[in-house]
């Protein structure tokens, strides 16, 4: 229930894997003995710096107005890293992400991100990386997460052409764009590609393989990951366990 990166790229992100060192340390969630794994405290890439640098980056939003759904309060942020052409995160975003959004973001209890993980860009045309592009334009009329919300709505698998200029524009609309001229003029500017670069490589630098991949993170814990598009179940029994663990 993910989608790897491509063989030709994954011996490459496993020698950064393992100088980032994700310890597979399993724990049973929900009945899951293979999504939840903690993430190594000490052995991170020199170029990363410490641990706490490292949180910041992951818990800072690329740009203002695409920072988290939730409150300043919440001591507790699940980091979604995907790609907007992944069947796999366009699953989890029918069945499982308005449940924790409603059930963890709205009653305050943890913040939800998304950050760009583009595994699914073909040379010729680098479609995943077009989308995620799109997100910022919206972003810049502040409608960041209601395109995210019809991107994945109007999904139609991988690199099956149902992402263009065109289609992305009409994303845009039905997620309450008024100034249609602008959005168009920024995508094809491209203005934000660097942005979603560094999400990407932000993503490949701490190990990550495969979409989607969620890392959880709270004060004072080590991050946690899980993989694939798991049930419901497995975030609601690894969240309730962080919140937990948290001094109230």
């Amino acid at each position: 229930m993910k989608r790897k990166v491509k063989n030709s790229s994954s011996k490459k992100l496993k020698k950064k894997s393992l100088m980032w060192a994700v310890i597979f340390g399993v724990v049973l969630v929900g009945g899951s003995v293979t999504a939840f794994s903690t993430m190594g405290k000490n052995n991170g890439p020199k170029n990363q710096g410490n641990p706490e640098q490292l949180i910041s980056t992951l818990l800072h939003p690329i740009v203002q107005n695409a920072s988290a759904l939730g409150t300043a309060k919440a001591k507790v942020t699940l980091i979604e890293f995907g790609d907007y052409q992944c069947q796999y995160c366009a699953r989890f975003h029918r069945e499982t992400k308005d449940l924790i959004v409603n059930n963890f973001v709205n009653t305050g209890k943890i913040n939800f991100m998304f950050k760009d993980f583009v595994i699914n860009d073909r040379p010729s045309d680098k479609l995943s990386t077009l989308a995620a592009i799109g997100s910022y334009c919206a972003a810049e009329q502040g409608k960041y997460w209601p395109y995210y919300d019809e991107v994945y709505r109007n999904s139609k698998g991988e690199n099956t052409n149902w992402v263009s200029k065109n289609s992305l524009t009409q994303f845009a609309v039905y997620a309450g764009i008024s100034n249609v001229k602008k959005f168009s003029a920024c995508l094809d500017s491209k203005k934000y590609e660097n942005l979603v670069l560094t999400n990407d490589n932000l993503a490949r630098s701490i190990g990550l393989t495969s979409t989607p991949t969620f890392i959880l993170i709270a004060d004072g814990q080590p991050p946690l990951k899980i993989e694939g598009a798991q049930p419901y179940s497995v975030f609601e029994g690894a969240i309730g366990q962080v919140l937990k663990q948290i001094p109230s």
